[in-house]
């Protein structure tokens, strides 16, 4: 699969709403994540990243204006063990705990589906990364509607062992902006992945539609060690 720019990506995609990246460093030493959410309404826009121990959520930056949070107040990423989960929505938890019960990241996932949100039936977007003994592999789900009949869900897990150096794989929600929103398709998009992180961030955020981002999150993880420096950008401050 071609390797694609990331930043031409964005920049030519006004919305492809929450996105998930999941890679390897440049020089193999981090792994890497990315997850970034963008609005369109008033109350999707009305959010911030905060640190929540090992992990982050998401929080009304003005309360006065949060209308329902039942789909954008969540924890995008918590931590079991050495394993860190990344997701667009409250599927975080379900994994987590089910994982924590011994389940796999794909049973865990079969307990749910895509969000009850009609007509766009918003796919739920979900990565897990291992780093464990100086390895490392990571996989990404997608559950979403078939072709928008909310009768039946369709599950994809693809699934990264040995991951190259300098390479990522990036998912997100919707293909495209629309009325209603176009589902992502196909196998996620293999991007390069830099060693700064700082740049990475910067880079991303640059590149996302500035009337509609909202917030990013980008995490380096040492593979030898386990310790992280993390990102967060909000769009509202």
């Amino acid at each position: 699969m071609e390797v694609i720019s990331i930043e031409k990506e964005l920049k030519e995609n006004a919305y492809p709403g929450r996105g998930i990246i999941i890679g390897r460093s440049a020089d193999g030493t981090k792994a890497v994540c990315a997850y970034f959410i963008m609005g369109r309404s008033t109350n999707s826009r009305n959010r911030i990243f905060v640190e929540d121990g090992d992990g982050i959520r998401t929080q009304a930056f003005d309360e006065s204006k949060l209308t329902d949070p039942s789909l954008i107040i969540y924890a995008p990423v918590r931590v079991l063990g050495n394993k860190t989960i990344v997701t667009n929505g409250d599927q975080t938890d379900t994994i987590y705990e089910l994982m924590d019960k011994q389940l796999t990241f794909e049973q865990a996932l079969r307990t749910r589906e895509f969000e009850p949100d009609a007509p766009n039936y918003t796919p739920r977007i979900s990565g897990i990364m291992h780093v464990e003994g100086n390895q490392y592999n990571y996989a990404l789900s997608i559950l979403k509607s078939d072709n928008g009949d909310p009768a039946s869900c369709n599950r994809f897990t693809f699934a990264y062992n040995n991951c190259p150096a300098g390479i990522g794989h990036f998912i997100h929600t919707y293909r495209c902006d629309g009325n209603p929103l176009p589902s992502f398709e196909g196998e996620p998009k293999r991007i390069a992945v830099p060693d700064n992180m700082e740049a990475f961030a910067s880079q991303l955020w640059e590149s996302l539609n500035e009337e509609n981002k909202v917030s990013l999150f980008v995490r380096y993880i040492d593979i030898a060690t386990g310790t992280y420096e993390s990102k967060i950008i909000n769009k509202n401050q």
